[in-house]
């Protein structure tokens, strides 16, 4: 009976190891990569990029001030930033984008941490 409930338990475990790998998140490094979870990109597609800033400066969005760096997987401080909604027109996305330190991000709304920085 031990020796089945191992055998189930290491088939389940190996089984289990390439979903647990697939559905695990790859932040991108540096240089504004979006977020990559799979397969899919989520974020600000790199073909709507540039009308995405432009429709940034167009909204005039304030610029926000932080003594850190602004990088992809920092957080933001708690108060002191506002969020606002992505347009659906530059792609379905849960995260909230801001200005801070000039430049553009996306930031997952309950964690505040950065997940792209749109070049």
């Amino acid at each position: 009976m031990r020796n089945r409930l191992f055998a189930i338990a290491a088939i389940a475990g190996a089984t289990a190891v390439p979903i647990a790998a697939q559905a695990q998140s790859t932040i991108g490094t540096g240089g504004g990569s979006a977020v990559v979870i799979g397969e899919h990109v989520e974020g600000i597609a790199p073909d709507v990029r540039p009308a995405f800033r432009e429709y940034i400066v167009r909204e005039r969005v304030p610029n926000y001030t932080i003594s850190e760096r602004v990088t992809v997987g920092a957080v933001l401080p708690e108060a002191g930033v506002t969020y606002y909604d992505v347009p659906q027109s530059f792609g379905v996305t849960p995260y909230r984008y801001t200005v801070v330190n000039g430049q553009t991000i996306l930031v997952e709304p309950r964690s505040r941490r950065i997940v792209q920085v749109v070049d």
